[in-house]
């Protein structure tokens, strides 16, 4: 309780710190209109944001006010040196639309924003981005722009998704020891770290190479302890078992091992997934009604670290037919993505996915299915 009481009176000293920015020492008011992010600054301008904005500032300064409102003003005079409230409607030439991505949310709709440091594998890519200091600057701006964009997606406000959750693809990534990168990203991360206080849910580094280990170890000391405690760290081997701890399977993009694909024009984010768990050595099936003729299944279906025998067949219903091989069996590797098939029907049956688990570990199953009725004539 007196905790409690300690951080509301601290709260309520950056509030008023904040109206003293906004006046002069002989009390004549400058700027009552001070935003940030949309959200008005002033207690006296009764936004719901204000204290949302506010703590932000607080949480991460350790509840020091002093320090937040130092925070606070230092970020509000680099928005205002950076153009940043315009940022947002800047042609910023390069397009890094590959690298750096907004894509869906998670389990507790934080947005997702992705970063995939692995395009600059491409060297024409990464001397637009990091060959020169112009370009150096125009890739911050763009990262700032993209900052900008997610949190036009938040809402602000008490009991709302005032965050982002942040994914680092490291896969194939250009290694520490190439200067231009190292220089561009300890910037990106202190600026960002600097002027988007708690903004970030959490940070989940995917794909990690041993490298990582030093290049974490270089950005360290420009972290504060705060930001370290929301780093999430996967090897190749747990990328998407790691994703389904925060982001549902159809949000996750396919390549990462869910089933969410660009421009999909048969299954939504709507559409839910079952999940099926096969104890090692046994063998289950998922069944899919065909209760139409004519009609058309489909169906996603992962294996979670896969290795196990893979089929797919259609069983009729009537016993005097032949069961049809859809795809016959195979060992499914590691690195296997989401098997997505269709299949008409053309008696009544079923389609039955038969995966068998001959490992001594159990397997996590994850799958969906829809059923396209035949068009009317």
């Amino acid at each position: 309780m007196k905790k409690e009481m300690r951080r509301k009176s601290q709260y309520k000293n950056v509030k008023k710190k904040k109206t003293e920015v906004a006046v002069e020492e002989n009390g004549v008011e400058i700027d009552k209109d001070i935003s940030i992010w949309g959200i008005p600054l002033l207690p006296s301008n009764g936004a719901d944001g204000t204290d949302v904005v506010l703590l932000k500032f607080l949480r991460a300064r350790e509840f020091k006010v002093n320090d937040a409102f130092e925070m606070l003003k230092k970020t509000l005079q680099w928005r205002k040196e950076s153009n940043i409230d315009s940022i947002l409607d800047e042609d910023l030439g390069v397009d890094l639309s590959s690298a750096f991505y907004m894509n869906g949310i998670d389990r507790e709709r934080h947005p997702v924003c992705y970063n995939v440091y692995g395009v600059f594998g491409n060297e024409e890519l990464y001397t637009k981005a990091f060959g020169t200091e112009e370009n150096r600057k125009q890739f911050l701006r763009w990262r700032f722009q993209l900052m900008e964009k997610g949190i036009r997606k938040l809402d602000l406000k008490p009991g709302g998704v005032t965050s982002l959750l942040q994914i680092s693809d490291l896969k194939n990534s250009p290694s520490p020891s190439k200067k231009d990168l190292r220089i561009a990203m300890n910037q990106a991360v202190g600026l960002l770290q600097d002027n988007y206080p708690e903004l970030v849910a959490r940070n989940i580094f995917i794909n990690v190479p041993f490298w990582y280990y030093a290049l974490n170890a270089l950005l360290s000391p420009f972290l504060t302890q705060r930001s370290k405690s929301k780093f999430v760290i996967a090897r190749p081997a747990k990328v998407t078992e790691t994703l389904l701890k925060y982001i549902p399977a159809e949000e996750i993009p396919a390549q990462y091992g869910g089933f969410k694909r660009e421009n999909d024009f048969e299954f939504s984010t709507e559409d839910g997934v079952s999940e099926l768990v096969i104890k090692a050595g046994s063998t289950e099936t998922v069944e899919i009604p065909a209760a139409e003729v004519g009609a058309t299944l489909i169906w996603d279906l992962t294996v979670l670290g896969w290795e196990v025998n893979y089929k797919e067949e259609f069983v009729p219903s009537d016993e005097g037919s032949y069961t049809i091989i859809i795809s016959k069996g195979k060992k499914m590797s590691s690195s296997e993505g989401p098997v997505r098939n269709t299949f008409r029907n053309n008696e009544l049956g079923k389609v039955v996915l038969t995966i068998e688990n001959s490992s001594s570990k159990k397997k996590r199953v994850m799958y969906r299915y829809m059923t396209k009725k035949s068009a009317s004539f």
